[in-house]
């Protein structure tokens, strides 16, 4: 006789804990109820019942009604979060905190989230089996500011503010704010007012917004800002370089799912996952805001002040699908590890291990069990076989939270030459995810496409990449700045399209497709960082639609297959990159360039320079 054990879903509407849409009414300095009524008591409570709960506990999906909800810096959730490639500054003010869950759902019904001064809105913690869906996220007045330019003389800029942003005028000085901040802009980014893209061959502005002279309302002369380029009608989204927090951030989860989520602003990254095992990215959106009236575009040109989605020491697989990712201020997505930097040999099993970039601490790092690797900084070469962790402990905190250095022993003697004196790094290869990257569009963003630093397969298919100004897609790997790991091994890119790339010039921006590590001393190195077999890196079947010369450059790399792409030459903008090659290898071996179609006379001569 066989038995079936049938678990019921649990479905609560929000309605019944008093749950009502707000709106701010034009004209009316009311203000709404702060955030959904009931809703963090409600997921409090099922956290609770999960701490007793089996892995096989029902579902539960708590549904919030459509409308628009507010949340205010002084009411949010006080928590400290130390979040990888952000500023660790604490304590956070958050609006909606999902912490030790199981098998529960949070449908908001496509409302709209808006959040009033620094805030982290999403917070997912510890949670299993756990998903997000159908949620707009904005912030009332962004950090960064759009202004218009009105004129453009020899004496200096006139522009336009956007009504959205709060600014004062001190001493001359144009000074922008909302609760809990207030900055003057250094830098800028220039969109075309039409297509939204960035301004051919301007890349990061300099602005200067002293001086400065009111003309009208909103409007001033800025005699301190002078660009030739940036014509009567360009959009110009003047940042400030704080990331204060994403949008949402995933630490310690298991089987995260985000699916239809549009985040029209985020402080820092649209999304930042850390120390999680399996993700999946089901039409999120890093995008603008549509207008209130249909068909009819926002007014705002920009979305992110960094990364779309970023995702730092995970494992599992990482599968973004279907998403949309436009005018953000970089990636599309980042995928990497963290090199711990070996500070101290206490003997020869056990090291001292410390986080360096001050944006990449304070977070768990590595277990007992893990498997690790040494890396010489120079080089970027691997040293003898890999190790795995015996046992890990903070040195400088009582506890992993908020640690800079590890005292980490290790199964066999480490390498005699790793000693601080050095320049050595850890890489921990357990906590490395397969990526799946496909049928996103990647659009009119600064700097990068899309950036990938793992060992495991990463497959990126059927992707429309489409004006990102800087490389489309890059494979990195630093073990000396923000030491990002690591090397990728199997990487294939098929049937994308790749629409006038490298517009700007940026770092890393050799290539519509670069892979290009940090490496101090290339010429001492004796390895390959990237590949390891002749197809470790497959570009097939892809259309490239450039007005310039670079379609691939590589550094240290084993194994490049490119085949079977189509390759066609427009005039949309004058060709201008340095490199005038269509392949640019430096220390590359085992190249295949094969049964492409290119619509000039390609001349490997000419077309490929190997260094």
């Amino acid at each position: 006789m066989r038995f079936a054990l049938i678990f019921c879903a649990t479905v609560f509407w929000m309605t019944a804990f008093g749950a009502l849409p707000q709106a701010i009414s034009e004209g009316t300095s009311s203000r709404p109820t702060h955030g959904v009524p009931g809703i963090q008591q409600q997921l409090d409570q099922l956290a609770q019942t999960a701490e007793n709960a089996t892995s096989t506990k029902a579902p539960t999906t708590i549904t919030i009604p459509n409308g628009t909800y507010h949340f205010y810096f002084d009411q949010g959730i006080r928590q400290t979060h130390y979040i990888s490639n952000h500023d660790q500054s604490n304590p956070k003010s958050i609006g909606i905190v999902m912490e030790n869950l199981k098998n529960v759902t949070l449908d908001c019904q496509n409302s709209l989230f808006i959040f009033h001064g620094k805030m982290l809105p999403i917070v997912m913690k510890n949670c299993v089996d756990c998903s997000v869906k159908n949620l707009r996220v904005d912030f009332d007045h962004p950090a960064i500011a759009q202004v218009e330019i009105l004129k453009n003389t020899d004496d200096g800029i006139t522009i336009k503010i956007a009504n959205e942003h709060q600014f004062e005028l001190e001493n001359n000085q144009l000074f922008f704010h909302g609760d809990g901040w207030r900055y003057t802009p250094g830098s800028g980014i220039a969109f075309d007012p039409r297509k939204r893209n960035l301004v051919y061959n301007t890349a990061d502005l300099q602005v200067n917004l002293q001086n400065v002279q009111p003309v009208e309302e909103r409007v001033f002369f800025c005699p301190n800002w002078k660009d030739a380029k940036l014509v009567p009608g360009t959009i110009v989204a003047l940042r400030p370089w704080d990331r204060p927090a994403p949008a949402f951030f995933l630490y310690q989860n298991t089987n995260t799912t985000l699916e239809s989520i549009k985040v029209h602003y985020a402080e820092g990254m649209g999304l930042l996952a850390q120390v999680c095992d399996g993700i999946h990215l089901n039409g999120f959106a890093v995008c603008l805001r549509e207008s209130d009236q249909p068909g009819v575009e926002g007014s705002r040109y920009f979305t992110a002040q960094a990364d779309a989605t970023h995702f730092s020491g995970c494992k599992g697989l990482i599968l973004s699908e279907n998403g949309l990712y436009e005018n953000m201020m970089d990636d599309a997505i980042n995928v990497h590890g963290t090199y711990l930097k070996v500070v101290k040999r206490v003997d020869d099993q056990t090291l001292e291990c410390r986080y360096m970039h001050d944006q990449s601490w304070g977070f768990h790092w590595g277990d007992s069990g893990d498997t690790v690797q040494f890396i010489r900084s120079k080089t970027m070469e691997i040293l003898s076989e890999s190790n795995v962790i015996a046992s890990i402990e903070p040195v400088d905190q009582p506890t992993e939270f908020g640690v800079r250095v590890f005292r980490i022993r290790f199964e066999k003697p480490v390498p005699a030459e790793v000693v601080e004196s050095g320049a050595f790094g850890v890489e921990n290869l357990t906590w490395t995810p397969e990526v799946i990257f496909r049928k996103n569009i990647v659009r009119n963003n600064r700097a990068r496409g899309a950036l990938f630093s793992t060992p495991r397969k990463t497959i990126v298919e059927d992707n429309l990449f489409d004006h990102t100004s800087g490389t489309a897609i890059l494979l990195c790997g630093d073990c000396n700045g923000w030491f990002e790991t690591g090397a990728c091994r199997e990487v294939v890119i098929r049937r994308n399209q790749f629409i006038n790339s490298l517009t700007s010039m940026f770092q890393f921006t050799n290539a519509i497709i670069s892979i290009y590590p940090e490496i101090p001393d290339l010429g001492s190195q004796k390895q390959y960082f990237h590949g390891g077999n002749k197809d470790a890196i497959l570009i097939e079947d892809n259309i490239f639609e450039t007005f310039d010369k670079p379609l691939v450059y590589a550094k240290s790399l084993d194994g490049l297959t490119f085949r079977n792409n189509t390759v066609r030459t427009n005039h949309d903008f004058p060709a201008f990159h340095w490199n005038t090659h269509a392949f640019l290898f430096e220390r590359v071996q085992n190249i295949q360039i094969e049964h492409n179609q290119f619509d000039w006379n390609f001349n490997p001569k000419e077309d490929i320079l190997t260094k």
